[in-house]
């Protein structure tokens, strides 16, 4: 089996296109599937990754089986082939009708999906494992309000704080930080005004928790150009030294945004700056 530089073909001889066994797939598997999907770079979808490796054998399945179904899976994704990229040509009709489920219902199949992935490495669906860009899987931080939410919705959180500080590569957007443990991803759309795009990783920004709480309280935002753009009452304290290295020295400059990062959507940063933002 061979990967060509950039994961786009898989041979098992010169030639010839491998497959594994594809076929019988099952919901649970595909919901699995689709968690990691966002939360592995593409450029991780291979079989020397050992965390896929593993979840593949816990699937009685082969080790290339996952890092292909995920290749395949970004055949299917919009924002993946508008990089000039293809992914694999082997998704299924099922795996187009997940794809198409999953990305509907994310409030209720990615805390599903959650359960689904903890239980099949720890043996405890109520397990808070964290998945990282390494391939590491470690267990995962709990916030303070965590104790007062359901499940469903710490396992919700969990989902989207790792797909998002994923696609981040673990570093700060504004500073790029690279302290995970210091990082939160941001909602863009706050979590209490539109449920359907709460799990949305593309809702979501790696800040720092400093600019989180700036970002949340509208003392910042981002342009059309993904600038940031400063309120007028942060403006106001530039003489303040922490105010100026923390905030005026970053003014005008763009998120950054990894390779393979699809970035924020346009119509959420939009809702940022209209009904968020401290405006003038």
């Amino acid at each position: 089996m061979i990967f060509d530089q950039d994961n786009e073909l898989v041979l098992d001889k010169p030639g010839t296109l491998y497959y594994d066994n594809m076929a019988n797939w099952t919901r649970e598997q595909l919901l699995i599937a689709l968690n990691l999907y966002h939360k592995v770079s593409f450029g991780k979808f291979h079989a020397k990754n050992k965390m896929l490796v593993d979840i593949s054998r816990r699937m009685g399945r082969k080790d290339s089986a996952l890092p292909m179904k995920l290749s395949n899976l970004a055949s299917l994704d919009p924002e993946f082939r508008k990089t000039g990229r293809k992914g694999l040509p082997g998704a299924s009709e099922y795996d187009r009708i997940m794809w198409t489920e999953y990305h509907a219902n994310l409030n209720e199949l990615a805390p599903e999906s959650e359960a689904l992935l903890a239980q099949l490495l720890t043996g405890d669906a109520d397990a808070s494992i964290e998945v990282k860009p390494d391939g590491q899987v470690n267990k995962a931080p709990e916030g303070p309000t965590d104790s007062y939410s359901s499940v469903k919705v710490r396992r919700g959180q969990r989902f989207f704080r790792q797909a998002v500080l994923n696609a981040y590569k673990s570093k700060c957007a504004i500073t790029g930080l690279g302290i995970r443990d210091l990082l939160v991803a941001s909602h863009i759309v706050p979590w209490n005004v539109a449920e359907q795009h709460r799990l949305d990783p593309r809702n979501g920004i790696a800040l720092n928790a400093l600019h989180d709480k700036a970002f949340d309280r509208g003392l910042i935002t981002f342009d059309t150009d993904l600038r940031l753009v400063l309120a007028p009452s942060v403006r106001a304290h530039y003489t303040n030294a922490t105010i100026a290295q923390s905030f005026k020295a970053y003014e005008g400059k763009a998120l950054t945004l990894p390779a393979e990062a699809a970035g924020p959507k346009a119509e959420y940063l939009e809702y940022h700056r209209t009904k968020v933002f401290d405006q003038p």
